[in-house]
């Protein structure tokens, strides 16, 4: 069996999907005492609450919102009876950081690595016409040898508190989506894609992975009615005649039918939503379907109000209207793999995304946001940690590019936020997941990392690793700020001469630039923190990005305001949101909007 299976659970002739969202049982666990207390057969408290979302913002005391150690969820699931004979399985669709499930108290699984899916077969313990009881104990502690990176340390008073190397707040729990599952025994477990253009065709190579030794049949269906294209067997080559291509704010999608097949029964069927494009990189140009594109978007979160990291349908929503309004059309998944309900829209909107794997954190420090602009060195690579840490890095690489590599809207992989890249010891360990990550995408799509302040042409011992470069830069804000603002430029400039003249022929796109905002804030002249300065700071840095032809792509921090761990640098929170946490437009999204909306590529 796959380590990942990440297929997308669908109903279908063979298959259903039942969603276990909603309010469960819930329990901390600060005294440690759930495994010894046998917590795994039924929860001691009444408390409940939602699934999926973050626990921390639902309470009004400060110790919960801080709670640093194991959580308990339970429910009870009702499995019909004409489900035996099938495999049963729960699947999560993500539990911060790690997790174990009982159910009817017996160990499932246990899991590592908290914005990836993961599957508890659960056929030879459920009880049949019967409810089933799920219990699931998720630990958000942060440490050194899992992605996302930190510490965590006991306060005088015993309490735990999670000490983070990034900048955004631990939110954690069941934050995604969990769904009772059936499949046949011999069934599906993987479809790759390939697309190429012949004239008005595409060619479409496809390979499945089945658990079994029946003949498989792929069909393609334009729409939902009219099939247009077919193949037999587990590999093959389907020609799209006169193909629609999926392209940027047109979103076109077919859709693939996979069948395993016993003469005319059907033992298996799996169907899912293709979009039919390609994406390159040509010297100093990023290319969708041998077009130029220049990306335009933001980093963001998924952080909003009450449910923070927890998937929320409305918020999805609003957050692409909004990106359409402003003219965007790319965002990157800082700093964890998303919500896979969020790349099916952005893969219906035509919308694209760059995809980051969780690996944040890879600079010890607790505030690298500034100590990076100081030149500061951590020598992080040089820990013994570093085989563990990187064990998990591979896993969590190829799990977000088993679950994400059929997406159109998926563009490129970004594998490290903000690494320490001036050590030599950095560069063994970001050979290996580059390696990981061309190995496990049969599209090859390019892949970067985003390169933090102190990474610069002289000393960065990684940029050759990426196909384009990813720059985090904040010239006018962390160094260089308000009435120096000139200096920041000329800085900027400075740097970027540097790179120009290394002539590396690879685009460059800054996938973070930004100042922090008080909506409320207006000031004439500007100070930092108002509006008006981050205006002029914008400005400033498209001023920078325009000089120079290389540059192809702007993604600016923050789309939104979002929450952040508490601290004399942070008001409530990260607040270099173009729109505010609730999604409402400050300034800066009007001068936005005027600037991308010039033309609609």
């Amino acid at each position: 069996m796959k380590t990942c299976q990440m297929l997308y659970p669908r109903d279908t002739a063979t298959r259903r999907a039942v969603s276990m969202d909603g309010m469960w049982r819930f329990q901390t666990d600060g005294q440690q005492e759930g495994r010894d207390e046998h917590w795994m057969d039924g929860l001691p408290g009444t408390d409940t609450i939602p699934v999926p979302a973050s626990f921390q913002d639902f309470y009004t005391d400060k110790d919960m919102r801080e709670f640093t150690g194991d959580v308990w969820y339970e429910t009870d699931v009702f499995v019909p009876g004409e489900w035996e004979g099938q495999e049963v399985a729960i699947r999560f669709g993500c539990a911060a950081h790690r997790a174990e499930v009982y159910v009817n108290g017996v160990h499932m699984i246990s899991h590592e690595g908290g914005f990836l899916p993961f599957l508890a077969v659960v056929t030879k313990i459920v009880r049949y016409n019967a409810f089933n009881k799920v219990v699931a104990v998720v630990n958000n502690e942060l440490n050194v040898t899992s992605i996302p990176c930190g510490e965590t340390k006991v306060l005088g008073n015993g309490k735990k508190m999670a000490h983070p190397y990034f900048d955004f707040f631990n939110y954690s729990g069941l934050l995604r989506p969990v769904k009772l599952i059936t499949y046949p025994k011999e069934h599906i477990e993987d479809l790759s894609l390939v697309h190429t253009f012949q004239g008005a065709d595409a060619l479409v190579h496809y390979q499945v992975e089945t658990t079994g030794e029946h003949p498989v049949t792929v069909e393609v269906f334009d729409g939902l009615s009219e099939k247009i294209a077919s193949c037999t067997g587990k590999e093959g080559t389907l020609v799209i005649p006169h193909v629609h291509k999926w392209d940027i704010r047109d979103g076109y999608l077919y859709r693939f039918v996979i069948r395993i097949m016993d003469e005319e029964t059907v033992i298996d069927e799996y169907h899912d939503y293709i979009g039919i494009r390609t994406i390159q990189i040509r010297g100093t140009e990023i290319l969708l379907n041998g077009r130029s594109v220049y990306l335009k978007g933001f980093g963001k979160h998924e952080d909003s109000d009450i449910v923070g990291r927890g998937f929320n349908m409305g918020v999805m929503k609003r957050d692409l209207e909004c990106m359409k309004w402003i003219g965007a059309n790319c965002f990157r998944t800082s700093h964890y793999p998303y919500s896979e309900e969020i790349y099916q829209m952005a893969d219906r909107e035509g919308i694209l995304v760059i995809d980051e794997v969780a690996a944040v954190g890879l600079f010890k420090s607790l505030m690298n946001f500034m100590e990076a602009s100081t030149g500061r060195e951590t020598a992080f690579f040089q820990a013994p940690t570093i085989p563990a840490l990187l064990e998990n890095h591979l896993q969590c690489v190829e799990d977000m590019i088993c679950r994400d590599k059929n997406h159109a809207c998926v563009i490129a992989w970004s594998l490290l936020n903000e690494p320490e890249t001036t050590d030599a010891a950095a560069v063994p360990y970001f050979e290996k997941i580059f390696a990981k990550a061309h190995e496990a995408d049969p599209q090859k799509r390019p892949r970067t990392f985003a390169m933090i302040m102190n990474s610069l042409p002289h000393n960065c011992k990684c940029y050759p690793f990426s196909d384009f470069l990813s720059l985090n830069r904040y010239y006018g804000w962390y160094m260089l700020g308000g009435y120096e603002i000139s200096d920041a430029e000329n800085a900027f400039r400075k740097e970027l001469d540097a790179w120009e003249a290394k002539e590396l022929d690879k685009p460059v796109v800054f996938t973070e630039y930004g100042a922090d905002t008080n909506p409320a804030e207006h000031k004439l002249p500007s100070v930092m923190w108002s509006q008006e300065y981050q205006i002029e700071y914008l400005e400033m840095c498209h001023r920078v990005f325009d000089s120079y032809p290389f540059v192809a792509g702007e993604l600016v921090w923050n789309f939104a305001d979002f929450q952040t761990t508490e601290g004399i640098l942070r008001m409530n929170g990260n607040k270099k949101g173009i729109f505010t946490r609730q999604r409402q437009p400050k300034m800066a999204a009007y001068y936005y909007k005027k600037r991308w909306t010039k033309d609609l590529s």
